[in-house]
């Protein structure tokens, strides 16, 4: 693949390069890295080359002209533009051209490149280093071409509308790119879309975002006849691993590719060539199409265009057109078949809905095999070629073939008749000419050659191209490779000539034996056009009667022989071509008249009088071209000199007769005119028309206009920098402003005060250097003129201060050598932009007298004792100077030790104390370790019986779990997990947080409306609900009631639930309201500089609008993939909860994970299984398993399938009725004890009566207790006198039993992981919503500078985990039915706790004082901050769902259950608020100009009369 790019993308325009290497050396063009592209600009003929990391700009004679560097670039493909230092995975990567396309009418590159997610930028074709445009914040919509190598990418500009240029791409599919195969871009910022925004946003044409389907590689792009055409292959399917090729068609005005079909194209029968490499096709003015036999021209004239594809055969555009139409028109007519058989599919498309209809094509068609078009290879070759380039020499097409490695393999020649539409070569690293025959210099080695361009010139004797050859129309005097040989000699007369030789014997004084020799003399006419046969004249002397045969010839081009019997005499004459220097008619009529040039009209060159083939030469010269202006903008006033370039602008500077730019006459300047190619107008009046096109006049009326065009502009200086400076100049200040590249830098002139300023440069910034002032002034006005009518000011903008001055300098002296530092002072050195500074000593000052003076050294010896040394001493030490670059050996210097002891005593009076204390040392530290190990053991024992225990514990109890969970897994099909339906689900969402909960309105779904005026009401709602359809209308209720103070959290969560049922049939359209209001969100709080609190509480509509579309998004992906782990969480915990004591009044069990719930005594009980009877339902039992310490209302409570705890319970068939509370209870001082089962004796059989029960008056009694009392001051006072024991025993240290939680935690760790795992787990399945959601985040973090990668996992995280998970795992009855109690909620409550500290960046710090609940899920996470940043990274990287994508999904979920809200109810609720606010809503849209136009306030008015009677301006 990487071949083939070399090849497809170095296209060269071969049959001009033809012309330009005659008879000159062979140029080239090398390119350091691969070619990828290669476009050229017709008006220019320049050529632009794409390669790896390098932008090249050739000029038609291939030499360089700009060059850009693109690459390597710090790039991943994971990382979303702007790749910054976060990405810590980006590194140094190449950047592949992926697309080159020239934009004519705005002298604009467009340049796509691999790197970036394959963003392009826009670039000057007069200087590709000039970038105009490029930005990688954009987002997604911004990416254009792929980051892959080997994915193809092809387009073609194109116009679908006439106020916005555009071009449209056709890419492959790659894994980081986004999934349009099709698009169209444009070119310019456009209302809401910006450069390169794609905008069509069909998505008829894409790969699918989920399932890889097809696998496109494109090969060519064009546009015929108001169509716009692709030419790729593709895969038919995922198993299907073969390519076919394919040529798809769309009109290019379709802003829905809804016309977009595909036909198949085989080559040969069997279709043996089924992929496609290259496309070949001309341009009219391609000289291929001036060689065609008549009858094709013709027929070209109506086909207007005929393509060739290599290996795959020959297909003409009218045939591909002719078989489009077929396929459509059956689609349309008769549903699609064709010969009784179907004829087309739907590539792209996975919907079963009818694939043609009578009115418009749903979706893109694609014609089945059994009607592609089919065609026989031209010729057959072994190697892979993979470019192609035609050219038409000496009416023969000459063909080039590129092969895979890179080479141009032997180019052939076929009859022009069999081929008639080619064009150009593609080359691979190296733009060459076609032929280099003059390296040939003998006829053997050139016929040789089989080069189809090269033959032996016979007169000649050289190696060239036919028509460069004298005599070329004659027969045998120009030989070439097929079928002719070179000339031989096999005789020649006569066999000798003889050479007389004279010699004068003696001398003859004044006679010049030369002088008496036949001379030829004076040839007559000297100057001989190239090309045309002229006699020659000539004097002869001397001639006598010796002259028997004289012949004449030219040689070379430039000698004249003449040769006679005896002698032979060479003259020089001139030999000239007429179109060399004058390439157009008014160079060729500027020719001096003896040169007899003339403009030959037949074939538009300067040639000699009598050469031109038609009658007379053209008397007048075509129209004037205009190629470029300089400048191309200029001030309002005018006043500035216009440089116009091009051809056939006359011979002289009176030809001109009118200049005109933008509709506005010009004065000629005839001074500086040259002949045809630059004319310089100037004192343009001022402006008329903003802009327009140059027209020039010349002799004759002839006319003509450039196609770029002039601009009158108004420049807007505004600052100046540094804004003073010395008075002495010199200064460079810079110029900032609007449009200040205004004119040429020779119009421009600057003044400071009226003191000229040098211009040194002048661009979108003008700098200059400031001349000398007089004196020091307050600020100054900069002015800038340019040309001589326009004078902008800058007032006050530059400041001329006092001169540096020179108060001081030290040191005053130095040593010779120098490099000592100089410290001068003074006072204006900040005015100084680049300061030197010289020290010129006098000669009296270097005198070498100098008075020695005497020098402390510091001397370092041995262990770094530093002395200074002035003594004699017996050690001698070097000594060193050095004096800044002066470097002196002073000598050596010595010293002597003092007092020097014996090493017999130093010895060992230091190393006996050393081992003193080495032995004391090694004592301490054993003693000390070995108590340590001690302790140690013994902490560690008790560990370990800790660690047993509670590992015992949880083994037994998670296995005891397990069996008790068997049963209830394998009954958790979908239809066996109690799902709340679909309304349910979205009533608990979104209402019960409300203050009335259950009794709701809402959620009861009754209202008291009278029955007379149901009708009228119901209609009236209708139109409040197209009300709220009116976005304008919307966002300005929603705006004026948050700005009302009464208006506050609570209400604006319930407005927000009711607007989302409301407007639950249009979900795209709610989508796009939310989307609204988060933008203006995000920019009040990035703007108050606390991004970082968005969306952390509900308090405004839209948060609570993103909750209930988060609800609304995820429903389904609940019930699929969520909600199993989710109800098998809460299950094991309930049953983990309920198999231990619980205390009914206190709401704390045995089992739990929160602290604060815990049981902290140890109650005595029992399993009892009972057999339970209800009353009513037949004689079948329930077996319950229930604790005998369990109340009566617990046994109810905790049997799900059993009554609810208002019913009757009876032991056996008859007996007493049981209750919590009766005359029976236990007392215990003024505390009374609930009943159990215990305290009845049940042990067997319980009878369930289904009556209500009158309240019980004992119940009223808040003195009771279940199973543990609370310590009250009676209790107290009773055990302080009472024993240790007792004392202990009545109040019991809660912590003892903290390891239960432990226990409880380990038995349900797989349960709370498998949860975990379903909701982060971004490789399996993730919501369209939450990638479509994320991906908007992501677009706006990049669109504002101050918010970092921690800002944006805040909010990504308070938008779904906090939003969402946290609110479904504390409330399990929003999704399922069941019920929660409250000592279940508080562990619900810890796992959800967990799973908010999982979401934050924050890490937490725990210690001895950390609540348990912390310390509990310590180890795990920091696992589960790895899973979270697992899931957004992973999102991140998914395929991208496109706002169509959503669209369809959301509209999908519309559809399903809106039928199942109550949006008539929704809308009359909102409407309460509405008429609450009556008043500021109608001020407000009144104030409103939009809601003025659209009549909003009128609507409201209606509705309120038709709902309340309220009295109105109506």
């Amino acid at each position: 693949m990487e071949r083939w790019w070399a090849w497809q993308c170095a296209m060269v325009v071969l049959a001009t390069l033809c012309a330009l290497t005659t008879g000159v050396d062979e140029v080239a063009f090398p390119s350091d890295t691969l070619i990828n592209n290669v476009v050229s600009d017709p008006r220019s003929g320049r050529l632009y080359v794409g390669a790896v990391n390098a932008l090249y700009q050739l000029s038609a004679d291939l030499k360089l002209e700009s060059r850009s560097e693109t690459g390597p670039k710090r790039d991943n493909r994971q990382c979303t533009p702007p790749v910054t230092d976060a990405c810590e995975e980006a590194v140094d990567t190449d950047n592949h051209n992926k697309l080159l396309l020239v934009q004519e009418a705005k002298d604009v590159l467009v340049v796509c490149g691999s790197v970036f997610r394959g963003i392009c930028s826009l670039r000057n074709l007069s200087s590709v280093e000039q970038l105009l445009y490029f930005s990688d914040t954009k987002g997604e919509k911004s990416y254009v071409a792929s980051v892959e190598e080997s994915v193809s990418v092809v387009g073609v500009m194109s116009y679908f509308t006439k106020d916005r240029d555009n071009f449209t791409v056709g890419k492959g599919y790659g894994s980081h790119d986004s999934t349009k195969l099709i698009s169209t871009r444009i070119l310019q910022d456009y209302g809401d879309w910006v450069v390169f925004d794609s905008i069509i946003e069909a998505s008829a044409v894409q790969a699918n975002p989920f399932v890889l389907r097809y696998l496109h590689d494109f090969r060519f792009a064009f546009k015929d006849g108001g169509f716009v055409y692709f030419l790729f292959s593709r895969t038919l399917g995922v198993q299907d691993t073969k390519n076919f090729t394919f040529i798809s068609r769309m009109c290019e005005d379709d802003q829905g590719y809804y016309s977009y079909t595909e036909l198949q194209l085989n080559c040969s029968v069997n279709n043996k060539y089924n992929k496609v490499q290259v496309m070949v096709m001309p341009s009219a003015s391609h000289p291929i199409v001036a060689w065609m036999p008549a009858a094709l021209r013709n027929y070209r004239k109506q086909v207007q265009t005929v393509f060739l594809l290599l290996f795959v055969g020959m297909y003409p555009l009218h045939s591909i057109n002719k078989r489009l139409v077929e396929i459509i028109g059956a689609c349309y007519s008769n549903d699609g078949i064709i010969n009784g058989k179907g004829a087309v599919y739907s590539p792209y498309s996975s919907k079963s809905e009818e694939l043609c209809s009578t009115e418009f094509l749903p979706s893109p068609l694609a014609s089945k095999a059994e009607l592609a078009l089919t065609s026989e290879p031209l010729f057959h070759r072994k190697f892979h070629i993979t470019a192609v380039a035609v050219a038409v020499e000496m009416e023969h097409a000459v063909a080039f073939l590129g092969t895979t490695t890179g080479e141009v393999k032997t180019a052939f020649s076929v009859n022009i008749q069999s081929a008639f539409d080619f064009f150009f070569l593609l080359c691979f690293r190296l733009l060459v000419p076609v032929q280099a025959c003059h390296l040939k210099t003998d006829c053997h080695s050139c016929i040789s050659m089989k080069d189809p361009y090269c033959g032996w010139c016979v007169l000649e004797g050289k190696c060239t191209r036919k028509k460069e050859c004298s005599r070329w129309r004659e027969e045998n005097t120009w030989l070439w490779s097929p079928g002719q040989k070179c000339v031989q000699i096999e005789a020649f007369d006569p066999p000798n000539i003889s050479c007389k030789k004279t010699q004068q014997v003696g001398e003859r004084e004044g006679v010049n034996e030369h002088d008496s020799c036949p001379q030829f003399e004076s040839p007559e006419p000297q100057l001989i056009p190239v090309g045309f046969q002229i006699p020659i004249s000539f004097q002869g002397r001397n001639l006598g009667h010796m002259v028997r045969a004289v012949k004449a010839q030219v040689l070379r081009h430039l000698t004249f022989s003449l040769i006679s019997n005896f002698n032979s005499f060479s003259r020089t004459v001139v030999l000239y071509n007429c179109s060399v220097g004058r390439e157009d008619c008014s160079l060729c009529k500027h020719a001096e008249a003896k040169y007899q040039c003339a403009w030959c009209a037949a074939t538009r060159t300067c040639v000699y009088r009598d050469l031109c083939p038609s009658s007379q030469p053209q008397p007048q010269c075509p129209n004037p071209e205009i190629t470029d202006i300089i400048p191309r903008f200029g001030p309002l006033n005018g006043q500035i000199s216009v440089t116009i370039k091009g051809s056939n602008m006359g011979i002289k500077r009176e030809d001109i007769k009118r200049i005109t730019v933008a509709g506005v006459n010009c004065v000629h300047q005839g001074d500086r005119y040259s002949v045809s190619t630059r004319i310089p107008p100037s004192d343009i009046p001022p402006e008329i028309s903003y802009t327009g096109a140059v027209e020039i006049e010349v002799e004759g009326g002839r006319t003509g206009t450039s196609k770029v065009e002039f601009t009158y502009r108004d420049p807007k200086p505004m600052s100046v920098h540094p804004a003073k400076g010395p008075a002495a100049g010199g200064t460079v200040i810079t110029i900032e402003g609007e449009d200040l590249n205004t004119a040429t830098k020779e119009d421009v002139s600057v003044s400071v005060g009226g003191v000229p300023c040098e211009v040194l440069k002048f661009d979108s910034e003008i700098t200059c250097k400031t001349g000398k002032y007089r004196a020091p002034s307050e600020p100054l006005t900069v002015t800038v003129k340019y040309g001589k009518n326009t004078t902008k000011d800058i007032p006050a903008a530059f400041q001329y201060s006092e001169n540096p001055k020179i108060t001081d300098y030290t040191p005053k002296t130095s040593f010779l050598c120098g490099g000592r530092r100089i410290v001068v002072m003074g006072s204006g050195f900040d005015l100084i932009q680049r300061a030197t500074m010289k020290v010129l000593p006098s000669p009296n000052e270097l005198s070498q007298n100098t008075t020695p003076v005497e020098v402390s050294v510091c001397v370092c010896v041995c262990a770094c004792v530093c002395a200074c040394v002035r003594a004699c001493a017996v050690i001698s030490v070097s000594l060193q100077v050095k004096f800044g670059h002066g470097e002196w050996m002073v000598g050596s210097v010595y010293y002597a030790r003092k007092d020097d002891i014996p090493l017999a005593i130093i010895i060992p009076a230091v190393i006996v104390p050393m081992l003193l204390f080495i032995a004391v040392s090694v004592y301490c530290y054993r003693r000390k370790s070995q108590q340590a190990e001690r302790e140690y053991e013994k902490v560690k024992h008790q560990l370990d019986n800790l660690e047993e225990s509670v590992r015992d514990r949880c083994k037994k109890e998670f296995t005891d779990l397990m069996i008790e969970m068997e049963d209830h897994t394998s009954d958790l099909s979908e239809a066996r997990i109690p799902f709340l339906d679909y309304k349910v689900y979205t009533d608990r969402n979104f209402f019960l947080p409300s203050k009335d909960g259950a009794n709701d309105t809402m959620i009861t779904g009754k209202i008291q409306i009278p029955e007379a005026r149901k009708a009228i009401v119901a209609q009236a709602l209708n139109q409040f609900s197209n009300l709220l359809n009116s976005k304008t209308f919307l966002i300005n209720f929603i705006h004026t009631l948050e700005s009302r103070p009464d208006f506050n959290a609570r209400s604006r969560g319930y407005f927000a639930s009711l607007l989302t049922v409301a407007l639950h049939g249009k979900l795209e359209y709610y989508t796009d309201i939310m989307r609204t209001l988060l933008l203006e969100l995000m920019d009040e709080h990035v703007q108050n500089k606390n991004p970082k609190l968005m969306l952390r509480r509900s308090e405004t509509v839209v948060e609570r609008m993103l909750c209930n579309w988060m609800s609304i998004c995820i429903y389904q992906f609940l019930r699929d993939t969520a909600g199993e782990p989710l109800y098998k969480l809460f299950k094991a915990l309930k049953h983990q909860v309920e198999k231990g004591p619980v205390d009914a009044k206190m709401k704390k069990a045995k089992y739990t994970l929160n602290d604060t719930g815990l049981l902290g005594d140890d109650v005595e009980y029992s399993v009892l299984t009972l057999q339970v009877l209800v009353h009513g339902e037949g004689p079948d039992v329930t077996p319950v398993k229930v604790l005998n310490c369990d109340t009566i209302s617990q046994v109810g409570l905790f049997s799900d399938r059993l009554s609810p705890p208002s019913t009757e319970w009876r032991p056996g068939s008859t007996g007493q009725i049981l209750s919590d509370l009766d005359l029976t209870s236990q007392r215990e001082g003024r505390w009374k004890r609930l009943n159990t089962l215990a305290h009845y004796n049940v042990s067997i059989t319980l009878l369930a009566q289904p009556e209500d029960l009158t309240e019980n008056a004992l119940l009223e009694d808040d003195n009771t207790f279940h199973l543990v009392r609370p310590a009250d001051e009676i209790d107290e006072g009773k055990s302080k006198r009472g024993s240790m024991k007792d004392k202990s025993m009545t109040k019991a240290i809660t912590e003892i039993y903290l390891t239960r939680l432990l226990s409880v935690k380990g038995t349900l760790q797989q349960f709370v992981d498998d949860f975990f795992r379903s909701v982060l787990c971004a490789s399996t399945v993730v919501p369209p919503a939450v990638k479509y959601f994320f991906d908007f985040l992501d677009e706006q973090a990049l669109r504002h500078d101050n918010v970092d990668e921690e800002t944006l996992h805040i909010w990504k995280t308070n938008s779904l985990p906090m939003r969402f998970w946290v609110n479904i795992l504390r409330n399990p009855d929003f999704i399922f039915d069941v019920h929660v109690t409250e000592v279940v909620d508080a562990s619900l409550h810890v796992i959800a706790q967990t799973f908010m500290d999982a979401c934050t960046k924050t890490e937490h710090k725990l210690s001895r004082e950390s609540p348990s609940n912390k310390l509990l899920y310590a180890k795990e996470i920091s696992t589960y901050k790895k899973m979270v940043d697992d899931y957004y990274k992973g999102i991140r990287q998914m395929v991208p769902v496109s706002d169509q994508d959503m669209n369809t999904h959301l509209a999908e979920v519309s559809r399903q259950h809106t039928d199942k809200l109550n949006t008539q109810l929704a809308l009359h609720q909102l409407y309460q608020y509405a008429s609450k606010y009556y008043d500021v809503i109608i001020q407000s849209l009144d104030e409103d100009p939009a809601a003025q136009n659209k009549q909003l306030t009128l609507r409201l008015q209606q509705i309120a009369a038709a709902l309340e009677n309220k009295v109105t301006d109506l």
